[in-house]
């Protein structure tokens, strides 16, 4: 269960504060129906990454039983996670004005939940992957047994992180407990679970429903989270979640377009099965369905427009995922 982002994989373990460095240095321009304006989404992205490897990695200290903590910390602090879900809460909860004090706990609460779905995602009796990011898989380092605790592990403390850490002044307990639901509905048996079952049961004309629950959930949940800790009204919550979970569905049919078109020869089980865009339907075809993720988030963002260029992160995680799909493609 992953959410896919085009920043590629590195190959070594995280080093505190080391940052993306192949996302576009120059400013990427964002188009709305009221806002165009360039923004520099790496400058964003790497500010934001740099907070939340430190909160991370002050959130998971090692102690007894050791190993359990050695394998979270394996997976959670890996150079090549991207931080999208945290970075997309933050940037929903300052679309409201919210203070990302307020969000930063939710957000590694996101991160750890990440992680752990992609721990059991690995499992020799889900995907089977033995490699992660370039790195082996946690199951592969520390067996089957201590990568399932691991996950099991991340789970609850993540929950624990928001209500221990979340500043009640910015916060208020009401807020908490819609936050924690939402995850809690993201993560179960009708959402990413839910997506996994269906990767490993479904066939072909399953690809719909699984790319929605498997990755689609959890940018639903990662913007739905920052509103609700600024306060955002109910309407304006249910447009984050259609927008989040188009680009969630988006960076994945992406990502996957671009395995395809550098020639990757070792694809992914998921992909031979049928079980992907690009898989079920071919490149072309999967293009055009993330144009239409695109125009489909971006219409959810106009809805924004009051906000200003508040908005304007939100949409540049739209563009960039396209710009990048299509100019690697067209080199191929």
């Amino acid at each position: 269960m992953v959410f896919s982002t085009l920043i590629p994989s590195a190959s070594h373990l995280y080093l505190p504060r080391r940052m993306p460095t192949n996302l576009k240095s120059s400013p990427i321009r964002c188009y709305s129906s009221s806002v165009s304006t360039q923004f520099d989404l790496k400058g964003y992205w790497t500010t934001l990454i740099g907070e939340i490897n430190q909160k991370l990695d002050e959130a998971i200290q090692v102690q007894y039983p050791e190993k359990i903590y050695e394998a979270m910390r394996y997976s959670v602090l890996a150079k090549g996670a991207k931080r999208a879900p945290p970075v997309m809460c933050v940037a929903a909860c300052e679309l409201f004005g919210g203070n990302r004090l307020a969000a930063f706990p939710t957000a590694c609460a996101l991160e750890m939940v990440h992680a752990a779905s992609l721990i059991h995602d690995d499992l020799p009796c889900m995907d089977d992957d033995p490699s992660r990011r370039g790195l082996p898989s946690n199951h592969t380092i520390y067996g089957t047994d201590m990568a399932i605790l691991a996950g099991d592990a991340l789970f609850p403390l993540g929950f624990r992180h928001i209500v221990s850490h979340t500043p009640s002044d910015l916060v208020p307990d009401a807020r908490l407990l819609r936050v924690i639901t939402e995850i809690a509905r993201a993560v179960g048996s009708t959402g990413m679970a839910a997506g996994q079952f269906l990767d490993l049961e479904g066939g072909p004309n399953a690809v719909e429903f699984v790319q929605e629950k498997k990755f689609g959930e959890m940018g639903e949940c990662s913007a739905a989270c920052g509103g609700l800790l600024a306060g955002a009204e109910d309407e304006e919550i249910q447009r984050l979640r259609r927008y989040g979970r188009a680009v969630g569905v988006l960076y994945q049919v992406v990502d996957e377009v671009l395995k395809e078109k550098m020639k990757n020869k070792e694809k992914e089980e998921a992909e031979k099965k049928g079980k992907s865009y690009v898989g079920l339907y071919g490149v072309e075809k999967a293009m055009e369905v993330a144009e239409e993720l695109r125009t489909k988030a971006k219409k959810e963002l106009d809805g924004f427009e009051k906000y200003g260029e508040s908005v304007v992160p939100l949409y540049s995680f739209v563009d960039y995922a396209i710009d990048r799909g299509f100019s690697v493609g067209d080199a191929s």
